[in-house]
């Protein structure tokens, strides 16, 4: 299991914009991840689903994702986005791992305190998914930019199930600072197409990637009989504000969410 980052891994991450980490879960725990993740989507687990923003893959009665918003939509394995997972012990006790802890402590500087702007599990259920467009990760409503994404596959990720695409080395620059969300204008997404060659992200169960969040990616539709889910923390320097009020957990450093505290 991928215990530390080397300088080579290092390298290819500052040059490219990603990097693959290799496993950190074990096999053991990553295997509780997914029963998690299950007995989440289906109302099953012990916590406060009231802090727990879900959103489910398709609206009922329409072709197109639910609201995402705070609360359990009915006990389904097809949710499209489960967000504030730092909220849940299993989740909680994986993103804190000191792997983790020192990716953030190379990224934002030794001792200063992180939080996580989302923790999320992003799911593309068995003949289902919704395309993703190619955007940069970035939001205008922060006083500092977070620089990075940690992505756990948690089922394998092919090209056939809706893998991440991703252009390498474009990550350097933003390309539509005004627009906050960072998804691009068609205008935009033909020149890159025609300009690059898009990289599949392709994934083994519980391999892990880290991600400058300026990285283009996208992703499309799920063609096959197997979800393509997967866990996804963006880390922040822990004193980032949001200018619209909304507050954020520490989880390393001084305030860190524990165990203790769900």
């Amino acid at each position: 299991m991928a215990k530390h980052i080397t300088a080579e891994q290092w390298e290819h991450f500052w040059e490219n914009g990603y990097v693959r980490i290799g496993q950190v879960a074990s096999d053991n725990e990553l295997a509780a991840l997914q029963q998690r993740m299950d007995d989440i989507m289906l109302g099953k687990a012990p916590l406060d689903y009231d802090k727990i923003m879900m959103q489910l893959d398709r609206e009922p009665g329409k072709n197109s994702p639910g609201p995402q918003s705070r609360g359990h939509k009915g006990a389904t394995l097809l949710y499209r986005k489960i967000q504030n997972l730092e909220f849940d012990a299993y989740f909680l006790a994986y993103l804190q791992k000191p792997v983790f802890r020192d990716i953030c402590a190379k990224i934002y500087g030794d001792d200063t305190p992180i939080a996580c702007f989302r923790a999320m599990f992003m799911n593309k259920p068995a003949h289902e998914g919704t395309y993703l467009v190619w955007h940069q990760d970035r939001w205008t409503d922060l006083n500092r930019d977070p620089q990075i994404t940690i992505y756990t596959a948690l089922d394998p990720a092919t090209v056939a199930n809706g893998c991440v695409h991703i252009i390498p080395k474009s990550h350097s620059s933003l390309i539509n600072p005004s627009h906050g969300s960072g998804f691009l204008s068609q205008e935009h997404i033909d020149d890159i197409v025609a300009n690059s060659t898009p990289k599949p992200m392709e994934l083994a169960a519980g391999e892990v990637v880290l991600l400058h969040n300026w990285l283009l990616h996208s992703s499309g539709t799920n063609q096959t009989d197997i979800p393509r889910r997967a866990f996804s923390v963006c880390y922040m320097h822990g004193e980032t504000q949001s200018r619209h009020g909304s507050a954020f957990n520490r989880v390393f450093g001084e305030g860190a969410l524990s165990l203790a505290d769900l």
